[in-house]
């Protein structure tokens, strides 16, 4: 039986998992990909942030795939199996909250999917500018690490090239034997990433000698998600304001900020993402004629607010 490989993309976040994933949709490598997006929170945003491409996207909410999606995971895979001669391998993007051990550990817990597929490498995206404070407040960006066969080690330009030194050292101490590769906004060599037979269960054996029998992993339970939404258009200049301010005053708080806006007066559709009190936001494709303009706004992080969230969001619908 021919056996499909799966790359597990992981990394906390807003490390850059979704640009990763666009670059392999994007560029002309030949390869059709079967694409399963995991989010936490209620809606979704990073299934439209993937770009419009011919692979099919599978997306799962409000649920970490690690854990109460698991049985999802599995059904999804199930149905790609039986339609293997359609793509040429399976791409799996985890929420930034997910612990990779979990999701690796469904490749060989479950015998459908084992006899069909093979878990080809876990590659882990990190940012070079925030993963020192994350490894000390967080397990799952330790775990994302250790388990990496692979790891980006993104955003290299918004960091020294002694603080660089000193990342990637502290990588090395949790995992001396992933390949690291230095990358901004995740360019790297595809063939470097995919491909890699770098799955190596032994390895893991060594790090949890537990691994194939564990039901219990660690959540950061103070870490909340709040969905905002809007059929109204936005006013653009007060959007970008109330967002450049609040992450200024409260950044160190909110791990991850994103939406797709419908902004008055504008055709496209206006992407704002955010890393602690690093945003960048800008329009992307045109709204479909067909489309409901509907804007989205999902905050990540802890000591969350969501009623005085929603009033200064609500606050920033366009004047008629």
């Amino acid at each position: 039986m021919n056996q499909i490989p799966v790359t597990v993309l992981t990394g906390y976040l807003g490390a850059g998992k979704t640009t990763l994933l666009n670059r392999i949709l994007t560029e002309q490598h030949g390869k059709k990909y079967a694409v399963v997006v995991n989010e936490f929170g209620e809606i979704g945003i990073d299934n439209d942030l993937v770009v419009d491409a011919d692979e099919e996207v599978f997306e799962m909410n409000n649920g970490c795939i690690c854990c109460t999606v698991r049985g999802d995971l599995i059904r999804i895979l199930g149905g790609l199996m039986k339609r293997k001669d359609d793509f040429d391998g399976i791409l799996i993007e985890t929420t930034g909250l997910a612990d990779p051990a979990p999701v690796a550990q469904t490749f060989f817990v479950d015998d459908d999917v084992r006899q069909r597929t093979w878990l080809d490498s876990i590659v882990t995206v990190v940012d070079a500018r925030h993963v020192i404070q994350r490894l000390g407040d967080s397990h799952e960006a330790l775990e994302q690490i250790a388990f990496a066969d692979v790891i980006l080690l993104n955003k290299t330009d918004l960091v020294s090239a002694d603080e660089l030194t000193k990342v990637e050292d502290r990588i090395r101490s949790i995992n001396a034997t992933t390949v690291i590769h230095h990358t901004e906004r995740c360019e790297v060599d595809l063939a470097a990433v995919l491909g890699q037979r770098a799955f190596d269960l032994d390895r893991i054996l060594a790090i949890e000698p537990d691994f194939l029998s564990e039901e219990d992993h660690e959540h950061d339970d103070a870490v909340t998600s709040v969905c905002l939404r809007s059929d109204q258009p936005m006013d653009g200049a007060r959007l970008t304001g109330w967002l450049q301010g609040m992450l200024a005053e409260r950044g160190q708080d909110l791990l991850r900020t994103k939406g797709i806006l419908s902004i008055a007066g504008q055709d496209k559709q206006f992407v704002v993402q955010a890393v602690h009190m690093l945003m960048e936001g800008n329009f992307t494709k045109s709204w479909s004629p067909n489309e409901n303009r509907e804007s989205r706004l999902v905050f990540i992080g802890r000591n969350i607010d969501e009623s005085e969230l929603r009033q200064q969001f609500d606050a920033c619908v366009a004047r008629t």
